[in-house]
């Protein structure tokens, strides 16, 4: 049994990030009451609206470890929420891993994936580094870390983030802790963890004790940002500003509601956000796995598809497990309106209807 979580205060307060034994936002959200989280804990419980998960199995294109090895570098594959596979210099890197059936501290209750990964956690080949943006169970999941654990060469993550990785089990030679701006160059490759406006913590007594972060990867001349997830701030302007422009943005777009806007973007902030950064590309993540928030699952593709049109943005929207070349992006198809066609057409008819409902 692993120890329970005990940030490593002293190694923080050097950050202009921690204080009080807590990590901040350089702009403090506004306090929220305990009534209004209740009502949202209740409402996120029991008042759903119908639509928050597909009706029918999405499009999921399965990988093979010969695919991965066969693919060139520079390539991306979208392996669910905000979990990407990157193969850049001959290894592979992981950002957010979440493999797990449910992002919850319990396996019988919490969010449940739409779909499985692309690719089994035992298919995959050994991994170089897995990059991690905050501790939150939808971004970190303790199986999965631990299953990767003798086969990943590098753990990169916030202060705080790797103390976790620490109690259960990682080699303290791997984990590497990067506070915001700081870098670190593995295999060529820089990594640099850059600011986001979020929080953190996976339990009662435990919040904002670890850092959050977004990620800026740079192979050569390619330039990508990972968002992790965030509010919208003035960071992203700094951020382009400082490191951009960028070939590819993977942006979160979902689990967004109005009553959380400094944590989450509304995608028409997501948009902006990219224009902050002089972002080229962008790849809506945090997506298409997991039911987080009351809108309908397909609705953050349809929106950010409207919002790129008319603004002029290059969009990707790979399917889960499908290969898009860094070098040169694809738009992709069109496939969460593929999925609600089929359940549209499921609804249509009477007996599938009535099964639909009896499984519901």
């Amino acid at each position: 049994m692993s120890k329970p979580f005990r940030s490593s205060v002293s190694l923080y307060r050097h950050s202009p990030q921690h204080h009080g034994g807590r990590f901040r936002n350089p702009k403090p959200r506004a306090p929220q009451s305990l009534s209004k989280a209740l009502r949202i804990i209740w409402n996120a419980l029991f008042n759903k609206p119908a639509g928050t998960t597909p009706a029918v199995p999405l499009p999921v294109q399965a990988l093979s470890r010969a695919q991965l090895a066969a693919a060139p570098d520079r390539s991306l594959f979208r392996l669910g929420h905000s979990t990407v596979l990157l193969k850049l210099r001959g290894g592979y890197w992981l950002t957010d891993p979440v493999f797990g059936e449910r992002a919850s501290p319990f396996r019988w209750v919490g969010p449940k994936r739409f779909h499985q990964p692309p690719i089994a956690l035992e298919e995959l080949p050994s991994i170089r580094g897995v990059i991690v943006s905050h501790d939150h169970y939808d971004h970190l999941d303790r199986t999965t870390i631990q299953r990767l654990a003798d086969t990943t060469g590098i753990f990169l993550t916030p202060l705080g983030v790797g103390d976790r990785l620490l109690d259960w089990g990682v080699d303290p030679a791997k984990v590497h802790q990067l506070d915001w701006w700081e870098s670190i160059e593995v295999d060529g490759l820089s990594m640099t963890a850059t600011p986001a406006q979020h929080f953190s913590g996976r339990g009662l007594f435990d919040g904002n004790r670890t850092l959050w972060a977004s990620w800026v990867i740079v192979d050569d001349a390619l330039r990508m940002f990972f968002s992790g997830d965030t509010g919208y701030f003035d960071g992203f302007k700094i951020i382009g500003e400082r490191l951009g422009p960028f070939d590819l943005t993977l942006m979160e777009t979902g689990a967004y509601d109005a009553q959380w806007p400094h944590v989450h973007m509304q995608p028409e902030h997501m948009v902006q956000a990219h224009l902050d950064l002089r972002g080229r590309w962008l790849l809506p993540i945090h997506n298409g796995t997991f039911d987080l928030a009351f809108h309908p699952w397909q609705e953050p593709f349809e929106r950010v598809t409207a919002l790129a049109a008319q603004h002029g943005i290059a969009l990707a929207t790979p399917r889960m497990g499908e290969r898009l070349d860094l070098a040169s992006p694809h738009t992709g198809e069109r496939w969460w309106r593929q999925a609600a066609k089929l359940a549209d057409d499921r609804w249509k008819d009477p007996l599938l209807a009535k099964q639909e409902s009896a499984r519901r």
